[in-house]
């Protein structure tokens, strides 16, 4: 192995961890980007270290991008560290903060045979989409009592929704990010998402931004599954 490019490797992850962008065409970052690309023995040094760290690597419009990969506790996030930092009591509410999340990437990416996305999104819409998909759900709550029903299923992702108030047009100006509303909850994960580098936000539309389309189109697509999973299968010890 050259230590010249060990160290090119490791100059290209230092960038990565730190949250720098390495762009084809950026004076500072622009050269360690072709030797990703163009010094096959840099990309099989870094590829390697990153899978042992259990990140991914993508690339986007001349740009890479760093993600961890599922179950990273170190790179990652654990369930009560996302609700402390997005602002979530129990577990119930971050099962429905995952769906609305879920909700928010079909509406750019509807088709997954597909890239195209739209170009912004507005809260209402969301909140719409929600509704409209828990709508199936929701209509046949009378048949469960709360006390059989899972705080990780969707009918208890439905519940929860149902019992969020809605907010009114005269409302809506003065909204806040909150778990008191319907609106104001997807406010408030709309918010983590932008805290993410993943939507910038002018005039009340949200707009994805290159990171999020790098990853929905490589990573969520792999793991698209997941939002189920997570919230039929759960975990037994989840607070009510």
């Amino acid at each position: 192995m050259d230590s010249r490019n060990l160290n090119k490797a490791l100059d290209i992850y230092s960038k990565l961890m730190m949250g720098a962008q390495v762009k084809r065409k950026d004076a500072d970052t622009g050269a360690l980007y072709e030797e990703y690309f163009a010094n096959a023995e840099v990309y099989e040094i870094l590829n390697q270290l990153l899978k042992k760290l259990n990140l991914h690597i993508y690339e986007y419009k001349d740009c890479l991008y760093l993600t961890p990969g599922e179950n990273n506790r170190v790179f990652g996030y654990s369930n009560e560290e996302l609700k402390r930092l997005i602002g979530l009591r129990y577990n119930r509410e971050l099962y429905l903060g995952y769906y609305v999340i879920y909700q928010i990437i079909l509406l750019f990416y509807p088709d997954s045979a597909s890239y195209q996305f739209r170009e912004y999104i507005r809260l209402e819409e969301i909140v719409k989409e929600v509704t409209s998909s828990l709508a199936v759900i929701t209509q046949d709550l009378s048949v469960y009592a709360m006390e059989d029903i899972e705080e990780n299923s969707f009918q208890t992702v439905a519940l929860l929704w149902e019992e969020l108030p809605m907010v009114t047009g005269e409302d809506r100006d003065q909204l806040r990010a909150s778990r008191a509303s319907q609106m104001g909850f997807v406010k408030l994960m709309i918010q983590f998402l932008m805290s993410q580098d993943l939507f910038v936000e002018v005039n009340g539309r949200y707009y994805p931004t290159d990171r999020l389309n790098a990853l929905t189109r490589q990573y969520f697509e792999e793991y698209r599954g997941r939002i189920y999973e997570i919230i039929q299968g759960g975990q037994s010890h989840a607070e009510h």
